[in-house]
């Protein structure tokens, strides 16, 4: 891929086709139904959308997509279905991060740390994929 210096000293990429913004993130599910139920709940969403192909679901929410999937294709066809995310690849904002570990806790969510840096914590959905709640640093 050809670089070539810019006045300033920055490294000035060739133009890519591939826009620099996310559109949409899939999270990897086992029960496309019961993944809509659990995350409209932790949402307070509505479960209004129509699940789609029969294995993918698209949570209303603002910014990028957030797309249920039970991945047929990655792994989803095998009795232990598609592999969780492991490491928290995704972080979902909160105004109170002690009223949101609250709620989860209310709500049975396996919470994976407490609160850490008074400012985020880790929990786990039904299926084994850990995500991340943070505070938004402007309230």
């Amino acid at each position: 891929m050809p670089v070539r210096p810019s006045k300033e000293g920055a490294v000035v990429h060739t133009k890519s086709p591939i826009r620099g913004k996310v559109q949409g993130i899939y999270i990897p599910v086992r029960n496309i139904q019961a993944a809509k139920s659990w995350y409209s709940t932790i949402f307070g969403l509505p479960e209004s959308g129509q699940v789609v192909n029969g294995h993918l679901y698209v949570l209303p929410i603002g910014g990028p997509d957030l797309i249920l999937d039970e991945m047929p294709m990655w792994g989803g066809n095998k009795p232990e279905g598609p592999p969780a995310y492991q490491t928290p690849a995704i972080s979902l904002p909160t105004d109170d991060i002690h009223e949101a570990y609250q709620f989860m806790r209310e709500h049975g969510v396996t919470l994976v740390t407490e609160i850490i840096d008074a400012r985020w914590f880790v929990f786990q959905d039904p299926d084994g994929n850990k995500l991340m709640v943070c505070e938004c640093a402007n309230k």
